[in-house]
């Protein structure tokens, strides 16, 4: 156990897969105390106890946090349980569907909406009033595609940029009250959303993803994880309206430069964290 989060509380949302499983368990294993936040199918609840079992703290939390009470009643929980919050994740997101945009369905759109956009803004609303005592921060999940724009899912893409522009936005006006606000902009994760088996894309997309990074691989979730505990940490106390892009290089990738790429780049590390829920997550539209 670390201690660079030690005491401190973080509420994560779409924490219970994905690269949301691997901030939980990175930032309890950094000392903080945990809420683990998902939807009612999520594997929450598994996830509080292999935190548990490694010797942190965590407390689940199940809901639609696009929805105002569940976002406050979230707040709510963590206040109950450990008196304060320090950092929220808005990590919570989905990648629903890959289409051209005139093929691209108004459902898939305002799952996206809903999820990355919205749930972003409730959070974020019920929150500050906590991060406000405490001088806290908030880090909001961008994209590559936020600053890139995302072809065949050119809605996600819109929905990172917004992400993007929220959070700073965010920092400017919370910065009087001693709040930090950031951004960490993955690139293509070895998750669900990137396996033609576990999300949309076909294997031509996939293939094209991977080959569009300086690396010539995907970033594994835990990758990102330490991207977030620095920047949640008070190691970061300094940084406010900044993107960090985890990519890989493919913001200034040109071309498939991955096929070019060494091979010790194209190694995923083996990591620290025990992630047992990477390839889970929600990959298409649910009520």
């Amino acid at each position: 156990m670390g201690n660079r989060l030690d005491k401190k509380v973080a509420i994560v949302t779409g924490g219970a897969t994905g690269i949301g499983e691997a901030i939980c368990k990175k930032f309890a294993q950094e000392g903080a105390r945990v809420v683990v936040v998902g939807l009612p199918d999520d594997p929450v609840d598994q996830v509080v106890k292999e935190i548990e079992q490694q010797g942190g703290i965590a407390v689940a939390f199940k809901g639609d946090i696009s929805v105002e009470a569940n976002a406050k009643a979230c707040v709510d929980l963590a206040i109950r349980m450990y008196d304060r919050l320090n950092i929220l994740i808005n990590n919570a997101g989905v990648f629903p569907e890959t289409n051209l945009l005139p093929d691209f369905s108004e459902e898939a759109f305002d799952y996206l909406l809903r999820n990355n956009i919205k749930s972003t803004f409730m959070m974020t609303k019920a929150a500050l009033p906590e991060l406000q005592k405490t001088r806290g921060n908030v880090v909001t999940a961008g994209s590559e595609a936020g600053q890139m724009g995302e072809p065949q899912a050119v809605p996600y893409g819109g929905t990172k940029g917004f992400n993007h522009a929220f959070a700073k936005g965010l920092a400017t006006e919370q910065a009087k009250f001693g709040v930090r606000s950031n951004v960490v902009a993955p690139g293509p994760i070895d998750t669900a959303w990137t396996h033609t088996s576990t999300g949309p894309m076909d294997s031509e997309m996939e293939k094209s993803t991977t080959a569009g990074t300086l690396m010539g691989r995907r970033g594994t979730p835990e990758e990102v994880a330490n991207v977030y505990l620095f920047v949640a940490s008070d190691e970061a106390s300094y940084v406010t309206g900044a993107i960090y892009y985890v990519d890989g290089g493919t913001t200034i990738a040109k071309g498939p430069q991955g096929e070019k790429a060494a091979d010790s780049f194209k190694k995923e590390p083996e990591g620290e964290l025990d992630l047992q829920h990477s390839l889970e997550g929600h990959t298409s539209v649910k009520s």
